[in-house]
């Protein structure tokens, strides 16, 4: 009878131990998917934020996918058709970087999830129709259309910063005797051209913040004055010097690298590029500023810069559905908390952050300050992709870099655009 009741001891005893170490070993799984490449700032913070977290919480297991430009955009509609939904997420609100997800029934008001206390609510926009808030963006306003300067460089050969195009145009036998070029640009990618050119230059042309949107909705028309004005201004960059054709080739990595060498006088580029800008001599004293007073420009467009609601993370709905929302929102919360947030703004990637009270580090980069004031300063127009998108978009994108290529006119791109879009 003792030798029964030791063996059903024993045996209790080690079915415990086994159920413990299974207990032990069971995690929650936390699916991830992040923006940015090994490389570059975003990837590493990301890299960075994941590696912290999972050591604060061994209990969680975060698997992780971290994609960056097209290779983003490519993979995200891929996801949402196979099922395959993330528990949080690199989104936005946009056409762009908003609908993939919100087609697929994948956002949800995060709202619960932020807190009030630390986030400034004022700056994060509503973007549904009860005043919900789909994700928790990384920094205030995106201005997605600037021109970095290199100011020692062009007072060295003898020049200003131009306040009007034929000022621009007036650097060129200058940037040419020099064996340099005026403006570079990432031409390669197509969406450069809309967000990071064309966007300043229809807002300017059609002397209105919100033509694109009217545009989308049929009140405008891509084939008005406004447009292919906008559109003109490529080719007539090209033909002044001022736009190399060859700038249709470089990819979305040399650009900010041939501006920082000293190989050209200008980046055009959006603002969270800054800390792509290695050469800190450069970085350190370049200008950023907005397009200068183009000959069509109208009205209180003159000098405008498009701005867009900067992008961010958020909880989706697979993770309500995994019952994974609570340690999704912890995340949520780790990832924008002071210390990440004020290693975005010195990395040159966000105006500021979305932080209630928040105020700078006496260490922040000198563009910061630039970046600021422009965003308080410079009136604001739409981003074209923020409201157009798909087929229209891609015609668009794709028919500048013909424009510049000497491949097609302003005219025929708009009238393709147009047909496209209704």
């Amino acid at each position: 009878m003792k030798k029964t009741i030791l063996l059903l001891l024993v045996a209790a005893l080690v079915a415990s131990a086994f159920v413990g170490c299974k207990k032990e070993e069971e995690k929650v799984t936390l699916n991830l998917m992040g923006y940015g490449d090994n490389s570059n700032d975003e990837g590493v913070i990301w890299n960075n934020q994941i590696t912290t977290f999972a050591e604060m919480n061994p209990g969680v297991e975060i698997v992780s996918e971290l994609l960056y430009d097209e290779a983003y955009h490519a993979k995200v509609p891929a996801r949402m058709a196979a099922q395959d939904f993330p528990h949080l997420a690199y989104t936005g609100a946009d056409a762009r970087w908003g609908a993939p997800w919100k087609e697929a029934d994948q956002h949800i008001d995060n709202r619960p999830y932020i807190d009030a206390d630390f986030y400034d609510m004022s700056l994060i926009p509503e973007m549904g129709p009860n005043g919900e808030r789909y994700y928790l963006p990384i920094g205030i306003s995106n201005q997605t259309s600037v021109l970095f300067a290199n100011e020692v460089l062009i007072n060295e050969l003898g020049m200003a910063i131009p306040e009007t195009y034929d000022d621009l145009k007036a650097m060129v036998p200058v940037a040419q005797e020099a064996g340099i070029d005026v403006i570079a640009t990432a031409g390669a990618a197509g969406w450069v051209w809309g967000s990071c050119i064309m966007s300043t230059f229809v807002g300017r042309t059609a002397g209105e913040a919100e033509w694109v949107e009217g545009a989308v909705n049929g009140a405008n028309s891509f084939e008005d004055d406004s447009m292919v004005q906008a559109l003109e201004y490529l080719e007539m960059m090209v033909a002044d010097g001022i736009l190399d054709p060859k700038y249709v080739q470089v990819d979305y990595g040399t650009a900010p690298s041939i501006f920082s060498n000293g190989e050209a006088l200008f980046l055009a580029d959006g603002q969270w590029r800054a800390g792509a800008v290695e050469n800190m001599d450069v970085r350190s004293t370049m200008k950023l500023m907005a397009w200068p007073v183009m000959p069509n420009d109208r009205g209180s467009m003159k000098g405008s810069v498009p701005a867009a609601w900067t992008v961010g993370y958020g909880v989706m709905k697979q993770a309500v559905d995994d019952g994974v929302d609570g340690i999704a929102a912890d995340f949520l919360a780790y990832i924008n908390n002071l210390e990440w947030s004020t290693q975005r703004l010195t990395s040159g990637a966000i105006v500021a952050p979305v932080i209630k009270g928040y105020e700078l580090p006496s260490n922040v980069p000198v563009e910061t300050a630039q970046k600021i004031d422009l965003a308080a300063n410079a009136p604001f127009s739409q981003v074209i992709d923020a409201y157009l998108a798909g087929p229209p978009n891609n015609a668009l994108n794709e028919g500048m870099q013909k424009i510049v290529s000497g491949t097609a006119t302003a005219a025929e791109i708009a009238a393709e655009v147009e047909s496209l879009a209704r």
